[in-house]
């Protein structure tokens, strides 16, 4: 398949991305494909199947009620997760830390599967607002810091909404400073700007802080560079389908925007 149309299909069920780009591309029919998007975490375990529309439809169809969806652990446990509506399937059973978990599809003559181990719980440490000082300018920020989870590797996915809608998302891992104190900056535009990414005044906030594997990470940063290397994202399913599967432990943290409760930055 063209990869520039694979790249295109990724891209509309992304639902994590804050980077705009404008894509020329020669429209062909192409046969459709599910896009899984599937989690086991400390709150639940859930799974999202869609179906890819044609290239000139961005949208996906997201009423694929008759999978068969069954999660296993390597520690003997299995789950069948249930249809809930609008292509869920989902349960309320959490992962266990330390567990690789496998994930098994049938739908139609199509079998999916995917595996991913459940890490410890991460601890946010705290998370506020900054005014950056540019020459005569000032940018905000949002500065996150998080203590590394000690004596293994480790590898973060943090992503952050406004009023419900994705933002901005990243990713983190220790290499650089294990054991210790982790920090993410989100920049959102200069002071008084017109951005449509800057914050408003009572700008609702939800902030997500993962403790994922390797194999979700690899996943994700190869998503994260695919437009400068003119890649494609990695395999996280064999079967055939789009989409990912990711077991993690996940601590959440939520405010609302004030501008007075912006900090000026003590590095500057």
């Amino acid at each position: 398949m063209n990869k520039k149309l694979v790249s295109l299909i990724c891209l509309t069920i992304v639902f994590l991305t804050s980077c705009k780009k404008d894509i020329e591309i020669d429209y062909r029919q192409v046969e459709p494909l599910y896009v899984v998007e599937a989690s086991v975490s400390n709150n639940g375990m859930q799974a999202r199947i869609s179906l890819t529309n044609n290239m000139d439809n961005n949208s996906t169809i997201s009423n694929i009620s008759e999978a068969h969806v069954i999660i296993t652990g390597s520690d003997g446990t299995s789950e069948t997760l249930p249809y809930v509506s609008n292509g869920t399937y989902k349960s309320t059973v959490s992962g266990t830390p330390g567990v690789e978990y496998r994930i098994d599809i049938e739908i139609d003559d199509h079998h999916f599967s995917s595996n991913s181990t459940m890490q410890k719980m991460p601890e946010m440490n705290e998370f506020h607002f900054i005014w950056h000082k540019i020459i005569q300018q000032k940018l905000l920020m949002a500065k996150l810091l998080f203590q590394d989870i000690p004596n293994e590797d480790n590898w973060y996915f943090i992503h952050l909404y406004r009023n419900n809608v994705g933002l901005r998302w990243s990713l983190k891992r220790d290499d650089l400073d294990p054991d210790g104190e982790l920090q993410q900056l989100f920049s959102f535009g200069m002071e008084d700007s017109d951005d449509e990414d800057m914050l408003h005044e009572g700008d609702k906030l939800h902030l997500e802080l993962h403790a994922i594997d390797k194999r979700t990470y690899d996943y994700f940063y190869s998503m994260q560079i695919m437009d400068n290397t003119g890649t494609n994202p990695i395999q996280n399913f064999t079967g055939g389908c789009l989409g990912y599967f990711s077991a993690y432990s996940e601590v959440t943290y939520d405010c609302t925007y004030h501008v007075a409760d912006v900090e000026e930055d003590e590095e500057e």
